[in-house]
Parts: C-alpha cells; sequence; structure tokens
C-alpha cells in the first residue's frame, strides 16, 4: 500500500488530526515508530503553520518530509522538495515513488525531468528558484521542503535557497537541516512574508547520543583500539582524496577483518568489475575490510562501498569531508584526522556548522545505542606526547626532550580547538543573494509591474542595505543592456496584464533551468561545414564548449602540454627565459576557440542574458576519440586516477547533452557513430550512470531495474554500431602510435599476445625504409581503410594505413575475440599481422 491509497476522497475534505493519524498509521505498518521531534512537526504541519526543521543527522528529517507532502496532497496542493545536488534529488524521487507511486511523483534537475506536471516534485534548488522567479506569487507551489537548507549561505548558489522565500508568499515552507544555529530571523521573516504561524523543532536529543574523545596516540594504534573494542564502522575523515587513500593503503598492515569476514566480502563482491588502475587498489582495499570514499572515484565503486558498508562488511572507511551531505554510509565512530582544511584559498580551522555536519553521521539510528567522534591530535603533538613518555618522571629527562612544533605555514589547533568545537552552535546563516540576466528575464516575462515586482525582489530580501544597493545598481545595468540590444521594451502604457515592459523574443519555458547555452550551440552547429571530415568531432567540440569544466582535467592537459612543450624547446636549443616566456601561451586544447568566440559575442548581442554563462571551449572527448583512447587508457595517460568519477560524469554529461541538443537533421553517420561510441563507453565503464538516467525517464517501467551491485554492464558487442567505433579506435591508436614509432608502447599493448616492442619495430622499419611518414589524419582514420570480416565469436579486421603515396597496401590485421570483449567491456584486439597485404 503507497500512501496516495490513503488520501481521502475529494468529496471527504479531511481533517488536520485525520490527516495526522492515516500518516501516523501508514508509518506503524512500516515499522516505524513516530520520535516525539517528528510528531510535533507534522502536527504544525498539518495545522498549516511553517516550520524550520533543525534536529541532529538521523533523527528522521526525510520522515518529516515524507508526511508534509502528504499533508500537501491531502489539501489538494502542489508540492516541492528540493535540495542541492541531483543525487541527492534523484534519491529522494525514487525513494517517494514507493511510497506514494510513481504516476504522483516527477523530478527536474535541469538535465532531465520526468513527470513534470506531477503533484510531487523532486528538483534542484536552481529549478524552484527559477520557477518562483518566472511565476512570482501565482506559482503552482503549495508548499516547499528545502532540505540541507545550510546550502542557504553557499556565495555562489546561497541565492536559490533564498528567493522561494522572498517571491512565494502563499506557500507553506519546511525548513531542514541538521546545522542552522539560530533561526530566529527566519521565523520572524516567514511568519510576515506568508501570514503563517512559524515553529521551530530543534531536538537536542539524539536518537543515538555521541560521545567524544580526543586522543594523543598514533593514528594506527587509534584505530586497532576502536576495532578491538567493537566500535566499527570507522570512518576516517580526510580533507584531500590523495590522503584518504594514502591512509587506506598503509591500513593494509593491520588486520582489519577474519578470514571469515573477509570470505564474506568476497562473496558479498561477486563478479564486480575492478578496472585497472584505481580500481585493482580498491579491490585489494575492500577485500581486506577498507574501503574508501570520495567524489572523484566511479559512482559504481562509492555504490559498492556504501553497500558493502550497510551490510556492515567494511570496517574501516576513509573518506573525504564531502560525507556531510547525501551520503549514505552507515557508521558507527567518525574518527577527524585533523580540524583544519584547505578551502580553496587557504588553509583554516574548521567551521562549528562543518565539523557538526560530519560528527553526526557517527551512530546509525536502529543499530548503535551509542556513537563515537574521536578527534586526532596533530602529528606533532602526538611525537611529544611519546618522547616525554619515554622520558617518564624524571623532570632532567623530561627537560631535554625537544619539542616538535606544526609544520611551517600549517593553522595550528589542539584539544582547546576541539572542545570549542564540540561545544559551539553552528554559525548563524548569512545572505548571499545575487542578481543575474536570468532573474530579470524571468521577472520581466510573468504579468504585471516588473518593476514593482524587481523593486520587491531587491529590497525586501535578507542582505543589508549596502549589498542591497550594489544588487539594484547591477539590476539596473542589467536592465539597460537589455533595453540596448533589444530584448525588452517599454510599453507606452500597461497592457491587459499590467505589464510596463515587455521580452520581444519568445524565451523557452525552462531557458535557465536546462543547458543555457543549448540554444547558441545549435546556432554554432549551423556554422559547420557539414561535408568536412572533423564534421562530427566539430559538433562534438561546439557541445563540449557548453559543459561546465573539468578542471582537474583541463589541468593535467596544461601541464602535459607544457612538459611535451619544454623538451621540444629544449631541442631546439632556445634559452631558460625564452622558453618560459613561450610557455605561458601554452594551454590545454580548445578546439574552434575562434569560431566559438565569434558566435558567442554575435549570440550575446540578441540574447544579452548569455553573459551570465561562460562558453569554455575545450576537448576532452574529442582528445579522447582522436587519440582513440579507451577510459582507462586516458585516465592512466593524464594521471587522473582519483579524478575518474569526475571524468565519467564528465563524459555522461557530453552523452546526453549531445543526444538532447543535436537535432536529427544535424546529424550525419560519423556523428551518430560517435554519440554511440560516447553512450556505450560511459555504459561499459559505469553502467549505474546511463542505467540512473534511464530510470528517471521511465521510473513506471518495470524493466528498468536497480541491478546487484556485482552485475555486469550489458555486453559490449550487443550495440554493433558503437561497438564498430571501439574496434575501429582500437586498431586506430596502434596506427598512431606507429606513425611516431613509439615500439614500447605498442609492446605494453600487445605484449602479451607475441607483439612485444622488438617485434613490431621488425615488423614496421620495412616501412619506413619505403615511405618517410604515416598518416593520422581524418582519412586515416576513416572507414575506407577499415575492414571487417564478421565470423561466429570473433571479427577480422585489418586497418590499412594512409601512406603518403597512397598505395595503401600495407597495415594492420587482426582478430577481435568477442566472448572476450564481452567479458572486458572493451575491445579485445589480438594483432597477428603487421605489413603489405598478402595474398
Amino acid at each position: 500500500m503507497t500512501l496516495t491509497d490513503l488520501l481521502p476522497a475529494d468529496t471527504v475534505p479531511a481533517g488536520p488530526d485525520a490527516i495526522f493519524d492515516a500518516f501516523a498509521t501508514w508509518a506503524e505498518k512500516q515499522g516505524l515508530t513516530l520520535y516525539p521531534h517528528q510528531e510535533e512537526a507534522l502536527i504544525e504541519i498539518v495545522s498549516g503553520a511553517n516550520v524550520i526543521l533543525s534536529t541532529p543527522t538521523g533523527s528522521g528529517k526525510s520522515m518529516v518530509a515524507a508526511g508534509a507532502h502528504f499533508a500537501a496532497l491531502a489539501g489538494g496542493r502542489r508540492t516541492f522538495y528540493t535540495a542541492p545536488i541531483k543525487a541527492l534529488v534523484s534519491e529522494k524521487f525514487f525513494a517517494l515513488c514507493e511510497m506514494f507511486g510513481p504516476e504522483q511523483i516527477g523530478m527536474m534537475t535541469g538535465d532531465a525531468a520526468v513527470n513534470a506536471d506531477a503533484p510531487i516534485i523532486c528538483c534542484t534548488a536552481e529549478i524552484l528558484a527559477n520557477i518562483a522567479l518566472r511565476d512570482g506569487a501565482s506559482a503552482d507551489v503549495g508548499q516547499v521542503v528545502m532540505d540541507e537548507f545550510h546550502f542557504y549561505a553557499e556565495p555562489d548558489r546561497g541565492w536559490a535557497w533564498q528567493v522561494p522565500l522572498i517571491e512565494l508568499p502563499h506557500a507553506q515552507f519546511l525548513l531542514m537541516s541538521a546545522t542552522l544555529g539560530d533561526v530566529t530571523r527566519f521565523v520572524d521573516d516567514l511568519t510576515r512574508r506568508t501570514g503563517r504561524s512559524t515553529a521551530v523543532v530543534s531536538s537536542a536529543e539524539r536518537p543515538v547520543p555521541l560521545f567524544y574523545e580526543y586522543v594523543t596516540t598514533p593514528l594506527h594504534e587509534t584505530l586497532t583500539e576502536l576495532l578491538e573494542t567493537r566500535q566499527a564502522p570507522i570512518y576516517v575523515v580526510h580533507f584531500t582524496q590523495a590522503a584518504a587513500l594514502e591512509r587506506a593503503q598503509a591500513l593494509m598492515s593491520i588486520n582489519v577483518c577474519t578470514r571469515a569476514e573477509k570470505d564474506a566480502i568476497a562473496s558479498a563482491i561477486g563478479n564486480f568489475r575492478f578496472s585497472t588502475g584505481f580500481g585493482k587498489t580498491l579491490s585489494r582495499l575492500v577485500r581486506h575490510g577498507i574501503g574508501v570514499h570520495h567524489a572523484g572515484m566511479l559512482p559504481k565503486y562509492r555504490r559498492l562501498v556504501e553497500t558493502l558498508a550497510q551490510a556492515g562488511l567494511l570496517k574501516v572507511i576513509c573518506g573525504t569531508d564531502t560525507l556531510g551531505v547525501g551520503i549514505n554510509v552507515p557508521i558507527r565512530t567518525v574518527l577527524f584526522t585533523g580540524l583544519s582544511k584547505y578551502d580553496g584559498v587557504k588553509v583554516r580551522l574548521l567551521k562549528a556548522r562543518e565539523f557538526h555536519q560530519i560528527a553526526g553521521r557517527a551512530g546509525r539510528a536502529g543499530y548503535d545505542t551509542v556513537g563515537t567522534v574521536v578527534v586526532q591530535a596533530p602529528e606533532h603533538v602526538v611525537e611529544n606526547e611519546r618522547a616525554l613518555a619515554k622520558a617518564g618522571d624524571d623532570p632532567k629527562k623530561r627537560r631535554k626532550v625537544v619539542k616538535k612544533k606544526p609544520p611551517e605555514g600549517s593553522v595550528g589547533w589542539g584539544k582547546p580547538t576541539y572542545e570549542r568545537l564540540i561545544s559551539a552552535e553552528p554559525e548563524p546563516l548569512t545572505s548571499s543573494f545575487t542578481v543575474s540576466h536570468a532573474m530579470l528575464l524571468n521577472v520581466i516575462g510573468r504579468p504585471g509591474d516588473a518593476f514593482a515586482a524587481m523593486r520587491h525582489l531587491l529590497t525586501d530580501n535578507h542582505e543589508d542595505r549596502t549589498a542591497q544597493r550594489k544588487h539594484i545598481r547591477r539590476a539596473i545595468a542589467i536592465y539597460r543592456a537589455l533595453l540596448a540590444g533589444g530584448v525588452v521594451e517599454k510599453l507606452p502604457e500597461p497592457d491587459e496584464e499590467g505589464r510596463r515592459v515587455r521580452l520581444t523574443v519568445d524565451l523557452q519555458l525552462d531557458f535557465a533551468l536546462n543547458q543555457p547555452l543549448s540554444p547558441l550551440a545549435l546556432a554554432a552547429i549551423e556554422l559547420l561545414d557539414r561535408e568536412s571530415p572533423s564534421y562530427a568531432l566539430d559538433v562534438l567540440s561546439v557541445i563540449e564548449s557548453t559543459l561546465d569544466d573539468p578542471r582537474q582535467v583541463l589541468s593535467a592537459q596544461q601541464f602535459k602540454a607544457r612538459g611535451e612543450a619544454v623538451a621540444q624547446m629544449k631541442a631546439d636549443g632556445l634559452e631558460y627565459d625564452a622558453r618560459m616566456d613561450a610557455l605561458e601561451e601554452v594551454t590545454y586544447p580548445k578546439p574552434l576557440l575562434e569560431l566559438l568566440e565569434a558566435a558567442y559575442q554575435t549570440y550575446r548581442r540578441g540574447h544579452p542574458w548569455v553573459a551570465d554563462h561562460e562558453l569554455s571551449p575545450k576537448s576532452v572527448v574529442r582528445d579522447m576519440y582522436e587519440r582513440a583512447m579507451t577510459f582507462t587508457e586516458y585516465i592512466s595517460f593524464y594521471s587522473l586516477a582519483r579524478s575518474e568519477g569526475l571524468v565519467l560524469r564528465y563524459l555522461a554529461d557530453a552523452y546526453r547533452a549531445m543526444r538532447q541538443t543535436v537535432p536529427e537533421e544535424a546529424r550525419t553517420e560519423d556523428l551518430s557513430d560517435l554519440i554511440e561510441w560516447l553512450g556505450e563507453l560511459v555504459r561499459q565503464v559505469d553502467s549505474s550512470l546511463i542505467d540512473e538516467w534511464e530510470r528517471l525517464t521511465n521510473p513506471q517501467d518495470p524493466a528498468v531495474e536497480v541491478v546487484p551491485i556485482d552485475e555486469r554492464p550489458p555486453a559490449v558487442t550487443r550495440n554493433t554500431r558503437a561497438f564498430r567505433v571501439l574496434v575501429r579506435n582500437a586498431l586506430f591508436r596502434r596506427v598512431e602510435l606507429a606513425a611516431i614509432r613509439q615500439y614500447w608502447q605498442l609492446g605494453e599493448l600487445d605484449g602479451d599476445s607475441g607483439w612485444d616492442a622488438e617485434a613490431w619495430e621488425a615488423a614496421l622499419t620495412p616501412y619506413f625504409e619505403e615511405y618517410d611518414s604515416m598518416g593520422t589524419g581524418p582519412d586515416a582514420r576513416g572507414p575506407a581503410l577499415l575492414s571487417i570480416d564478421a565470423e561466429p565469436g570473433r571479427w577480422l579486421v585489418r586497418q590499412t594505413f594512409d601512406d603518403p603515396a597512397g598505395d595503401r597496401d600495407w597495415g594492420i590485421s587482426a582478430t577481435v575475440n568477442l566472448d572476450a570483449s564481452d567479458e572486458a567491456g572493451v575491445a579485445v584486439v589480438e594483432i597477428t599481422d603487421v605489413g603489405p597485404l598478402t595474398g
């Protein structure tokens, strides 16, 4: 039975008591007993009040949110759930589908929309903010449930949590977070704006109480003691991904699990596919009972760690401070390795909010009676304590101990910092309002007086007067630019809907919600030469320029490009100063830079709002394709093992953007092949990203299910079109290496099948005695130089070289093993001959 089945008939209006009793009965049937603070919050909600729910992590805020949605549906109101990250939104989407039934739940995240007219909508905070700006008080939003409301203070994104509070006076609000601090200002503000009373439900009492400890033992000893006293699972908090992995590897010397526990882990892992590189490292760690968890990992690896942790099979998990938001890792003990972090600008002490957000994850409701938070003293303090202990009680020996000091440049902290953070309340939330072109366009586009609406938005927000004046000046500047660009026009008299200014262009309803540069991408694609051999890759470059920058990848590309440039300049005999000057010009690849910048400037004149979004030419997918590399080869080439997850998310975003943005009439055979290849590449590396997208698109399709963690992706050979591209790339990778005579790399690829570096060199030397070069351009990659003969269980392939004389008689012959390819998720190629075509 779903909650929807408990809704009263339209002809029988339900009172607050009936709604509360229906929900409480449903919860009881799920085996759940509502906590007193949950009952208090729900009573306020069904009575029509706003609620600020500031209760500890693990105290059941999600159940209150579900009750709020139920109350809204019972009252015939549309209700929105918002969260800061897409993963949390999609997780809540599926959870609510189970509670209410898929037909009642919709989702909007900016790159995916499902059942958008549903009565319950899950969305990112920015989506709701833009709806509030577009429709104002007339928006069909009867209730707003804001999760992780402390993001209100985020400098770049806080505006999205504030705008609905200002623009939706008819809505009922449920604001939730474990770390809100003093909320008096929000109580008064919400009551004034909505006319509803506002209740604060803050339970200082955790369902699972926490105990804090500051230790001066070495970390290995601390962990050993925690394991021996049955305090596992233990989450060891680090503030860099590198430190988390290094710590996990160092802990391999501790015997974390028994033989039986290791066998249970191996059984749970089953046929899970670990790739080379980080995957092999993680495989060794988890089989030892040690997990790693951070945002740079592939989603399937994080899911594996979470699943094993939920089953109680991992004793220690080394991760980063991202644990605070939407991470599903049940733990008993949180162990801080430090109380300072680098925030992108400087090293600073943790804020009380950050400390409590992470510490609050300790203690599993329903599993633990208590949770433990341990703070590890700084290393120099630990070493000083050991030296003093070694000196014993002898005053002379103790005086001779030379105490170590904190590393230079570090921020000092110790037990006083620990004690202050434990007792400190989270810092008050500070306003982070911003003004953008999209904001003005949304407000101008809605009925009524846009000037009055903007005045309200700019003067009745939560900023101080100085900040408000700055926002007003920016809004005026944007308005004047829109007016000068002809995007808006003044009306001599208000129109029938009360507008004094109006838009002169038609904006799609979701222009600020989905990829805002997609219309520019379509315009730029029209500028490309469809007959060019590079057309497909140029379309890809246009799409890539509209995506968010994967900074780690671009930094790695620039680092490698500069390394290669320095080596070449040294070979050319350039002086040091000249090399350094020339190096400033070397950056990561930016295909179509001039064309795209010109298109951007032209488009911007008629569409000034794109100034809010930076066009960023780059080559990640194109770079991988042109280098004919697999995902694993690309990660290894740029040393991106700690950023696999980021790279894959970028590839998945590129695939979705290509699928959604490029119209059918702009697609050629080569472009369709490229799109299929990209989708299959993502699926084979980690099918969860594509599977989740398909589940979101088809939430009611019983064929689209959550797969077990050890289930392999679908056979790579089933998608013949994509597999042909994989085979073509595998052969062309060898052509590219042969062209620059990188025999040792060819040996790395094919040494196991008898084609080591010496064999490759011997085979190719006669070619280079006959020809002085080997082509690697678009013609060399083209399908005309690759032949494939399909036989049962294998493909026989021949990749012909693009020689300068045009003879086309030299090439590589190979066999592609189909079963082995399905097992590996890539084209498994075995070279059979390199030389002129015989027979």
